[in-house]
């Protein structure tokens, strides 16, 4: 898989603290036996109203964040349920990045097992980045993965903290499963030194 290095694009802000999985992708969008078409399910309560019309003051419905890779979020973002199909809605959109303040723990694995990639900033750097983002819809902004920092249109840049097996995933596009893979032959040589000094214990 490619190696994903920098993220580029316009971002969309959408501060709303303990933003759950349940509005992010609601339960009727779970009804599939594939991943398929779950972009038109992302934030649908926020983004369309009873009768599926949008709605005006939805920040996604506007034009200048139409085409927005990354998502600038509140606090605690992603809480709730452990469904998996609030990241993969998120990537479907068109996100490949969301910063916050804070992540729930399980959204946080999960979007790191995807390649959605979570940054998580200090609320005052949140805070800078939002404004900007409300003041000049459609203004630019870049994520240096290898470097970990945020830069901002304006010159500002802000360093992220990622532990090195989830930068890892992000920038090889590996999960949980090639992690495992990629480390089989130190797994093969403990488990044969295992077994050569507890023989006793091998399955037959």
């Amino acid at each position: 898989m490619t190696r994903l290095t920098i993220i580029q694009g316009s971002a969309a802000p959408l501060p709303i603290d303990n933003l759950d999985t349940d509005q992010i992708m609601p339960k009727q969008f779970l009804r599939i036996i594939d991943k398929a078409g779950l972009a038109d399910g992302l934030l649908y309560d926020l983004r369309f109203d009873e009768q599926g019309a949008p709605r005006a003051d939805c920040v996604l419905n506007r034009s200048a964040y139409a085409n927005a890779s990354i998502l600038i979020g509140g606090a605690n973002f992603g809480c709730g349920s452990s469904r998996e199909h609030a990241v993969w809605g998120l990537q479907q959109y068109g996100f490949q990045a969301v910063i916050a303040p804070s992540f729930a723990e399980i959204f946080y694995f999960n979007a790191m097992n995807n390649r959605l990639l979570l940054v998580q900033l200090e609320p005052d750097a949140i805070d800078a980045l939002t404004h900007q983002a409300i003041e000049t819809p459609g203004i630019s902004m870049s994520i240096d993965l290898e470097e970990q920092m945020v830069r901002s249109a304006s010159g500002e840049r802000y360093a992220y903290p990622i532990g090195a097996r989830h930068k890892r995933m992000v920038i090889e596009g590996m999960d949980t499963v090639d992690l495992t893979l990629d480390s089989l032959a130190e797994i093969e040589a403990f488990e044969r030194l295992h077994f050569a000094r507890h023989p006793w214990a091998q399955v037959m």
